[in-house]
């Protein structure tokens, strides 16, 4: 690996709040009814992001970083058209998984808060893995 993370160090990715990221943009069906707020699904995927940012110097050709854990709260509503900023913050490496501290703001402040857990896997036997689980062919 090429380098090594430090304890505390973080990462942001920020996203400005479109229609197609709001929880009312997710019901599969007319039966399914959601606000017109930022999604906790796509809070958790800009947490993610910001972690993955991260890890990328980390990372050989043909590997990538998987999300393998969120343990996460959202509370605050955010509108259409309002910037969110996710950070993650580094806690440890214990084993193969990489902790971080995630948190999302917008100009309100906190909108949502938790743990992400995040590990380095070649990206081939991920898909081979993945098509085998499912007995398709390889």
């Amino acid at each position: 690996m090429s380098q090594e993370l430090k304890q505390n160090q973080t990462s942001e990715a920020v996203l400005t709040v479109k229609s197609s990221d709001l929880a009312s943009a997710l019901p599969l069906t007319s039966e399914d009814s959601f606000p017109a707020v930022f999604a906790t699904a796509r809070m958790i995927a800009l947490m993610e992001l910001a972690a993955a940012r991260m890890m990328k110097p980390l990372l050989k050709q043909e590997e990538l970083s998987v999300g393998v854990g969120v343990n996460i709260i959202h509370t605050a509503a955010t509108t259409v058209g309002e910037e969110v900023k996710a950070v993650a913050t580094f806690l440890k490496l214990e084993g193969k998984l990489y902790h971080f501290s995630v948190e999302v703001f917008d100009n309100g402040g906190l909108v949502g808060k938790g743990e992400h857990t995040r590990a380095i896997v070649a990206t081939e036997r991920l898909i081979n893995s993945a098509k085998k689980r499912l007995n398709k062919e390889l």
